[in-house]
């Protein structure tokens, strides 16, 4: 981030986001063929929350491209396998709905690679339905292998800091389907944004701009399964599906990034045999927008048990405790999810001023000094902004702030500590 970017979003408590009318008639996304700065396309994609492709360009020198491709730009099954023969992966059947999503199983990799043989040489069919490798963490898995490099539109990645600080888990993934595999409608985890590579192979993308998948809804509040079905025109099941905009229909070529942004729900089908890399990840950017979900899914489970709210000491702790199975984190581990960030944020400027890198991992440190003093400094004022509105919280409050590692007050007085200090220093002053 340069100063010019910084000086423009220091000063912003809630990021301006242009409306989304431009997508609700429209069926093209910007498509970027050359170089672009980082701070151009923060400007132009991060803080407004558009989508926008990629061209292969951008994917060509990485290994993943060359060695698990054939000539004829199919998947590389015989590489494929001497690479990962025996390794467990998640495979989803695409035939099979179990409530909004497909059910899962862990098979061995040369298994799920003899069942997608078996598919194409029956046209593409078989009596086992349409089987689906999808959210296989092959980064965590084999971190030696190093197949694709996180461009750097991307790598201000704060969920995946944080995962990987814990080192218990990460958002990278890897999908591998045959023609027709599909994804159901859903909004990535926490809102999060996507930026998804197709090694070979094409998509169709189906997005949906936020805000419309609340047209989409049915009688009972839930989203459809399937944005495509027959069963949408029915008005007596989903009375306003005829009020929801067209989605965005993006095809994805081979070699191509999309990004996709925070809460545009989509759908996704494989149109070819295809391979695929997907991270989600989170910034200053739209960490609010996961702020509002959280809040959100607080609430709804607050709805869901408000009946038992006046038999039980601890209602809000189960509360939380029910939050953190339905969406995989509480207030809690979002508080120390933003001391993390905050940490590592304030341990950089304080090696840039010393010169001493030691304080911070080398991953942490690669990504916040490609992305400069100035980023970090945004980045510290987003989770400051943030930290306030925790305070102001009602639920927040009831937590024992004894027990969290954020202890919000003065955390927020260490970040204006550090900026105030990495100012008088002029590291944000530089050219």
């Amino acid at each position: 981030m340069d100063r010019e970017a910084y000086r423009n979003c220091c000063s912003l408590v809630k990021i301006p986001r242009q409306s989304y009318e431009q997508f609700w008639s429209s069926h093209f996304v910007d498509y970027i063929d050359k170089e672009m700065s980082y701070p151009k396309f923060f400007k132009k994609y991060l803080l407004p929350n558009h989508p926008c492709m990629f061209s292969k360009r951008f994917t060509e020198d990485w290994k993943c491209r060359k060695q698990w491709v054939t000539e004829e730009g199919k998947p590389n099954f015989q590489k494929l396998l001497q690479e990962f023969d025996d390794t467990p992966v998640p495979v989803a059947n695409c035939n099979a709905k179990e409530y909004n999503a497909n059910p899962k199983q862990v098979m061995p990799f040369k298994d799920f690679i003899h069942y997608w043989k078996e598919y194409i040489q029956n046209g593409h069919s078989s009596p086992k339905g349409c089987l689906y490798l999808k959210d296989w963490h092959m980064s965590r898995d084999f971190p030696e292998h190093n197949v694709y490099t996180t461009p750097v539109y991307f790598s201000s990645d704060w969920l995946n800091e944080y995962w990987d600080t814990l080192e218990v888990d990460d958002y990278r993934f890897v999908y591998m389907g045959p023609k027709s595999s599909w994804t159901p409608f859903h909004a990535d985890v926490f809102r999060s944004y996507s930026w998804s590579a197709n090694i070979c192979g094409r998509k169709k993308w189906l997005l949906y701009p936020p805000g419309q998948e609340d047209f989409l809804r049915d009688t009972h509040g839930n989203l459809p399964y399937d944005i495509t079905s027959a069963e949408l025109r029915d008005r007596g099941l989903f009375p306003h599906a005829e009020e929801a905009c067209q989605p965005l229909e993006i095809i994805q070529e081979a070699g191509e990034i999309i990004f996709v942004p925070s809460g545009w729900h989509h759908q996704v089908y494989n149109l070819e045999d295809t391979i695929s890399i997907n991270h989600n990840w989170l910034n200053g950017c739209n960490i609010d927008i996961m702020w509002q979900f959280l809040q959100n899914e607080l609430s709804s489970v607050q709805k869901e048990i408000n009946e038992w709210r006046n038999t039980m000491d601890s209602w809000h702790q189960h509360c939380q405790v029910i939050m953190k199975a339905c969406s995989g984190i509480d207030y809690r581990e979002f508080a120390s999810f933003l001391k993390i960030i905050a940490d590592n944020r304030m341990a950089f400027l304080n090696a840039c001023s010393s010169g001493d890198s030691s304080e911070y991992s080398r991953h942490v440190s690669e990504s916040l000094t490609t992305l400069g003093p100035y980023h970090a400094a945004f980045d510290l004022q987003r989770v400051a902004h943030i930290i306030e509105c925790l305070l102001c919280n009602e639920d927040f409050k009831r937590l024992d702030h004894s027990t969290l590692t954020l202890q919000p007050e003065t955390m927020l007085q260490q970040i204006r500590d550090i900026i105030q200090s990495t100012r008088g220093q002029h590291l944000l002053y530089q050219e």
